[in-house]
């Protein structure tokens, strides 16, 4: 079996981009190691407006086709939703269509010889989920990384519901620590699904960003909100603030306070962490080791940020206590993004 780069090499077709901005950046970059020649760029109606973007035209969908007729489309950015993934459907409909995987964080490209490499390290974590959808994900997850093919992910989608209802199982005295907070939405996500609760602490570093939250928190009761990045330090950080869900610790010119998951334990014990931190989520848990240790919280932990992240941090889990069970969903979006572990 080849991988979607090595399969890119021998095409035929014109190779055309579907979208701009930092993933046909990345996807660019992959291109051109293997050099792979692209022959167009298009975007979504609203965002053409006589751009260029690597010295290419960007034209719409409809120009794309009279000009290149039948060719490759290589989706180049991500969304949960539903009409731009439907509009990605009905390209896909009519051209050959892939979501490239490239990682968010890191140049690790998770490509045939690296799945080879970690085979056994991939075949141990696929062993230890404790149920067949996790194990779906999984194997889905893993052969769309490898062909970029997009029916993968959909065949294992599962509803936000089916992980309170069948993983979570809140009861009315959780203490919630939602580390990478963003601007309360995954606040208003826990509260839906609980009639009460003992404390929430939401840490953001993006101070904008932790604006907003504080904002669309300040009627929560028991809350307490923390400007920080949750990393292996408590002290000041490097940090590159813009405002977005991919604002990113260790580089930038930004300085921020940095907290451990450990030292937040001092003032509360949590029952329940979701850890969504772009790509710090490995640092995170090196310092949070008490915690995991001592307490055994329930945990959602993003897995899409690094190539290594679907190995890596249920390993480093484990290495802490082997009594965890180990659950995987993938919620509706393109790429592999909104897919976490769960540790019960």
């Amino acid at each position: 079996m080849k991988d979607l780069w090595n399969c890119l090499k021998e095409a035929n077709k014109p190779i055309v981009l579907y979208g701009m901005g930092n993933g046909a950046d990345k996807i660019i970059s992959v291109l051109n190691r293997y050099g792979i020649k692209i022959s167009g760029v298009f975007a979504s109606d609203g965002f053409v407006r006589q751009k260029v973007f690597h010295g290419f035209n960007v034209t719409d969908y409809k120009t794309a086709k009279e000009t290149f007729g039948d060719m490759i489309v290589l989706v180049c950015f991500g969304s949960s939703l539903p009409d731009v993934i439907a509009n990605i459907k009905r390209i896909a409909d009519e051209q050959e269509l892939y979501a490239p995987d490239v990682p968010v964080y890191g140049d690790v490209l998770f490509n045939m010889e690296y799945a080879i490499l970690n085979r056994g390290r991939l075949e141990n974590i696929y062993n230890r989920l404790a149920d067949d959808t996790s194990k779906k994900v999984f194997q889905n997850a893993v052969m769309y990384k490898l062909t970029g093919r997009i029916d993968y992910l959909f065949e294992c989608e599962t509803p936000c519901d089916e992980v309170y209802q069948n993983i979570l199982k809140f009861n009315d005295n959780e203490t919630y620590f939602d580390l990478g907070a963003y601007r309360g939405d995954t606040v208003a996500e826990f509260l839906s699904v609980v009639s009460d609760y003992n404390k929430i602490v939401a840490v953001e570093p993006d101070l904008k960003t932790y604006n907003k939250l504080c904002v669309a928190t300040e009627s929560v009761k028991n809350i307490t909100n923390v400007n920080a990045c949750v990393s292996d330090i408590d002290g000041e950080i490097k940090f590159e603030m813009n405002g977005s869900r991919g604002s990113t610790i260790g580089k930038g010119d930004g300085i921020i306070n940095s907290v451990t998951i450990d030292t937040l334990t001092k003032m509360n014990i949590p029952t329940y962490i979701k850890m969504d931190i772009e790509g710090a989520e490995a640092l995170a848990i090196k310092c949070g080791e008490n915690t995991i240790i001592n307490h055994k919280p329930k945990m959602q932990i993003a897995t899409y940020h690094r190539s290594e992240d679907l190995f890596d941090i249920p390993e480093m889990i484990l290495s802490l206590r082997t009594d965890y069970k180990i659950y995987l969903r993938h919620f509706p979006s393109l790429p592999c993004w909104d897919m976490s572990y769960y540790f019960i």
